[in-house]
């Protein structure tokens, strides 16, 4: 686990639990040890289940009681489950298990949803060469997790941020008066006095394409096609002729992703995976009996 990540689950403890619990502090003994487990109660893909297991271990921190939390894991990470799985157990003081529990589940939970959407889509494709993409729509601040969702369902990760890589979007065109050629020209002169990183440029129509194709070479390593209509989609990937790599985007889902596959791009990005998020319906249950 990334210091990245343990400092957003360390926010998202002080968020939640910063001011206090005055439920647990009115009704539990802190000094009870006690035991829960999580328990997958849907069908899916799991992610996360380390890092729920170092948000108990982070808020026991704060007391100086980490050496009372002990995890055991019972499924890993990427692996299907069943409802009625046993994911992992803990034996822990019964305060912080009650007290650390919503972050913990939040973000399994959401971090599975993305697992398992993913790996639909990921299955609808198979046997073409087609690569599934996240995006960027990720929620504040939780994208390290989210796009390890992503992966946990067999997809692939885009750029993590504005910084790892050129994309020239619609936009970036309209503000160079729709000019491509101009656009092409200042990343050539970009590159002059600044390192080389990988360039992608948003096409919407098959006359775009041809403008990347004749003056893109060199520069530009995938070209990104835009919201095309299936046929359109076959022949921009002909005309292409495998210059670039080629990402399809706009209104994938899971009734068409395999259609889109079929023309013979290389990646689907699929903005669903991460926002439009269903969490996995997991809980966690208290023992009875406690250890």
């Amino acid at each position: 686990m990334t210091e990245l990540e343990r400092s957003l689950i360390i926010q998202a403890l002080d968020e939640d639990t910063g001011r206090g619990d005055p439920t647990t502090a009115a009704t539990i003994d802190p000094s009870i040890q006690g035991s829960a487990y999580f328990l997958a109660k849907a069908d899916g893909i799991l992610a996360g289940i380390d890092i729920a297991g170092e948000v108990f271990s982070l808020y026991a921190a704060k007391s100086n009681r980490t050496k009372d939390v002990r995890f055991e894991k019972k499924i890993s990470d990427g692996s299907s489950i069943k409802r009625g799985d046993n994911l992992a157990e803990f034996h822990a003081p019964l305060d912080i298990l009650l007290t650390a529990e919503r972050v913990a589940l939040n973000l399994l939970q959401r971090m599975s949803g993305i697992a398992t959407l993913t790996n639909e889509y990921v299955k609808a494709v198979q046997h073409t060469k087609a690569k599934i993409l996240d995006t960027r729509k990720t929620a504040p601040l939780l994208r390290p997790f989210d796009r390890y969702g992503v992966l946990c369902g067999g997809g692939k990760n885009h750029r993590y941020s504005l910084a790892e890589m050129i994309l020239v979007k619609d936009n970036h065109i309209a503000a160079n008066g729709m000019n491509i050629e101009l656009v092409l020209e200042k990343l050539k002169t970009y590159f002059q006095s600044h390192p080389l990183i990988p360039v992608e440029i948003e096409v919407t129509s098959s006359e775009q394409l041809q403008i990347v194709l004749q003056h893109g070479k060199n520069i530009v390593n995938s070209v990104l096609l835009d919201n095309f209509e299936l046929e359109k989609l076959r022949e921009a990937v002909t005309l292409n002729a495998d210059t670039f790599e080629t990402e399809a985007s706009g209104g994938v889902n899971l009734r068409n992703v395999r259609a889109i596959a079929e023309t013979g791009v290389n990646y689907i990005s699929v903005g669903a995976l991460t926002h439009s998020v269903s969490g996995l319906d997991i809980s966690l249950e208290i023992n009875e009996s406690f250890v």
